[in-house]
């Protein structure tokens, strides 16, 4: 059972305008962007406040920068420099090593809090998943080890995109039409997967090399300063 979920510390009330309910958030925004705040701040222990600053935040860090950037920029760059299929590049070396390593431990941490129902916990291990493989695109930093070593930017890619894949996969919980276009992204007849094991997400293989790929539409769109102002406004902001 979970506690109360607030409107900036109050009652939601529709007598008096304050709050934003489901047939109404549905009109502004995909039912992913709702989905995966509410479930992120869950009302698990304690009571928690829904403000449209938090919830733009959220939105904007989590989903478009952290998670929809990375597979945007993957995709479109690697469409690019090497055309509409899955680049080969050289063999994995150290930086893909540690990657699979990181990912296998933050993908075991996802499931224990999923399966010990800790939402909020288990939200922040799946951040933690996007968050890693931003970091190994910095570290790598593709755009500039195509210059130097083409097969080396073309693993790069290829570890980027399997990671999408698994992205697709383990995010289904949270965000279930964004998870689909992620997955729909590559044209793999036998893709019937429902979850990975340890040794695929060390491995990064399962999209392979020649996997005919499209870009997909923007995932999450940010939602600008007027957007904020504007739910405010409609919505009822924080008491006067």
């Amino acid at each position: 059972a979970f506690n109360w979920l607030t409107y900036y510390g109050g009652k939601f009330s529709t007598s008096q305008k304050r709050g934003v309910f489901t047939d109404q958030a549905l009109d502004i925004l995909p039912a992913d962007y709702w989905r995966y705040f509410l479930i992120a701040n869950a009302p698990e222990s304690d009571d928690s406040s829904f403000t449209w600053e938090h919830f733009t935040a959220t939105v904007n860090k989590d989903l478009a920068d952290t998670l929809g950037n990375f597979v945007n920029r993957v995709l479109s760059f690697s469409k690019k420099r090497f055309g509409e299929e899955v680049p080969a590049g050289s063999e994995a070396g150290e930086a893909e090593t540690r990657l699979g390593e990181e990912i296998a431990g933050l993908l075991a941490e996802y499931e224990t809090q999923m399966e010990a129902l800790q939402f909020r916990k288990a939200a922040a291990a799946l951040r933690a998943l996007w968050s890693a493989g931003n970091s190994y695109l910095e570290e790598k930093a593709p755009w500039l080890e195509i210059k130097t070593s083409p097969e080396g930017a073309a693993l790069t890619l290829r570890t980027a995109m399997n990671l999408i894949h698994l992205y697709s996969v383990v995010s289904e919980p949270f965000i279930p039409s964004s998870a689909r276009a992620m997955r729909s992204a590559f044209a793999l007849a036998e893709d019937t997967a429902t979850w990975v094991t340890q040794d695929e997400v060390r491995a990064l293989s399962f999209v392979p090399s020649g996997t005919p790929f499209t870009v997909p539409p923007v995932l999450f769109a940010k939602i600008t300063d007027e957007d904020l102002e504007s739910y405010k406004e409609r919505f009822g902001g924080a008491p006067e």
